[in-house]
């Protein structure tokens, strides 16, 4: 068996289509087009290549976008402020505080200090609690990305084992409700395992999953032992290795050890071009969602 691929480039192309198609019709029944403000603290390359990829997709769909670049020593207080302001702007529909953020900054602080109804990456603390009770929310976006691609190639997870590998607030956590409580055409109601750095004997619980989400940033922490025939794999991790061959000296592998465990899988998310452009995809879905202010009473 060698498994087939969850092409994440070709269902984000789909989804920020249909974004396309929506942000023209909410433009022409009279409203202006959205608008996403991202605020950038200082100077991380990978930081900086994301955003790029970002603000490059909402200008093709129709969303207009601005980054504010600040200097890696902005005090909280005066990150809040400007959090605040952007808060207080009805012109701005979502707010996007690109991660990780310098040392001396709380991630969790200066999210929940962002208007949940304008918290487009869906991490802020109402959204993520509206979404552990089944309530519309902002959802965040890889995990949401990720069961939009179970969904697209009709991989159903209805009483199937999943197994959850890394437990963040960003990823793992609301990845493990999801799969366990969305229903959407296929993807949801799994029996749904999370797994995490202090867990026994990790493989004990990947040989037995039907479904492998990994996103731990370490590279091939999941190998072809420790899987079984025929699962779904979807690797979040994105890593860069030193690899000589390359023009550029190193080159990106995820989380698996993508050779062996493909030999198994059924279906596997390559890296890249797997989770990554659903993420994006999602942010302009979310962004959208926010201007038309629908998903909150």
């Amino acid at each position: 068996m060698s498994a087939k691929i969850l092409d994440g480039r070709k269902v984000a192309n789909l989804v920020k289509e249909q974004v396309q198609e929506d942000v023209e019709e909410w433009i022409d029944r009279g409203h202006r087009p959205p608008f996403l403000q991202v605020i950038l603290v200082g100077h991380d390359p990978a930081s900086a290549t994301y955003i790029r990829a970002k603000t490059k997709a909402c200008k093709k769909v129709g969303i207009e976008t601005d980054t504010l670049q600040l200097p890696d020593t902005v005090s909280d207080k005066e990150l809040k402020k400007i959090i605040k302001k952007y808060n207080n702007d009805d012109t701005v529909d979502g707010i996007l505080v690109q991660l990780p953020l310098p040392a001396h900054l709380s991630s969790h602080s200066v999210i929940e200090a962002i208007d949940y109804r304008k918290d487009v990456d869906g991490f802020h603390p109402m959204n993520v609690g509206r979404l552990a009770v089944e309530e519309p929310t902002m959802r965040s976006c890889t995990p949401a990305g990720i069961m939009e691609l179970l969904n697209y190639y009709s991989i159903p997870t209805k009483g199937q084992h999943a197994v959850v590998v890394g437990n963040s607030s960003i990823v793992g956590s609301p990845m493990s409700i999801m799969l366990s409580r969305e229903n959407g055409a296929n993807a949801g109601k799994s029996t749904t395992t999370i797994c995490h750095q202090f867990t026994k004997d990790l493989t004990a619980h990947t040989i037995v999953a039907d479904i492998i989400v990994v996103a731990v940033g370490q590279p091939n922490i999941i190998k072809g032992e420790m899987v079984k025939e025929g699962v779904v794999v979807i690797d979040v991790g994105f890593n860069r290795i030193a690899d000589e061959s390359g023009d550029e000296g190193y080159k990106l592998v995820g989380d698996c050890e993508f050779e062996t465990v493909k030999e198994k899988a059924s279906w596997i998310t390559p890296v890249p071009g797997g989770v990554g452009p659903m993420t994006v995809a999602m942010l302009m879905k979310n962004t959208l969602l926010a201007a038309k202010g629908s998903i909150y009473p």
